[in-house]
């Protein structure tokens, strides 16, 4: 469970005990609760703060010092175009959201005189669980696949350049 910073704390040891040294960490761990702020459901910022953007942050205090030893590695962290448009209903989504771009950018920083590429990929409404259940047409998502190739693309480019920001969204617009 990610949103429970113990657990996120564990699993980051895990991947050490494990791994001799992470070449990549990819934080895409997210949920989406719909709702205003004067609203949303009780516990639903706290929720997704967590989820959305503290566990990104241990996980990364976990796993990124490997990567500092070696003076290589490639962190992507999954935000959302919700990281720079808010929209209504977006509440405590968007404020996590703007948190995880604004860690992404913070990290980048202070890791590229380590070697280490911070790339944060801003998708628009994308294909996943949080969509269950709308009558939308599949065009007006992106596919999960194309997010995934996306991020190969980042991670196989050369060596001299870094993606800082990503933004995708689904060809015919984002959905408002």
């Amino acid at each position: 469970d990610l949103s429970n910073k113990l657990e996120v704390l564990n699993f980051g040891d895990a991947v050490n005990d494990f791994f001799s040294n992470v070449n990549v960490l990819i934080n895409n761990a997210g949920v989406f609760i719909p709702g205003k702020i004067m609203e949303e459901e009780e516990g639903a910022f706290e929720k997704q703060v967590s989820l959305n953007l503290s566990s990104m942050y241990h996980l990364c205090r976990k796993i990124v010092p490997k990567m500092i030893l070696n003076k290589a590695g490639y962190v992507i962290n999954i935000c959302s175009t919700a990281s720079f448009v808010p929209y209504i209903n977006g509440g405590s989504y968007c404020i996590s959201k703007f948190g995880a771009l604004g860690l992404t950018k913070v990290l980048r920083e202070e890791l590229k005189e380590h070697n280490i590429k911070v790339t944060a990929i801003l998708p628009g409404a994308t294909k996943t669980d949080s969509w269950e259940g709308t009558d939308l047409p599949d065009s007006r998502f992106i596919n999960p696949k194309s997010v995934a190739k996306v991020i190969l693309d980042c991670i196989n480019s050369s060596n001299d350049i870094v993606h800082e920001e990503v933004i995708i969204r689904p060809q015919l617009g984002d959905i408002v």
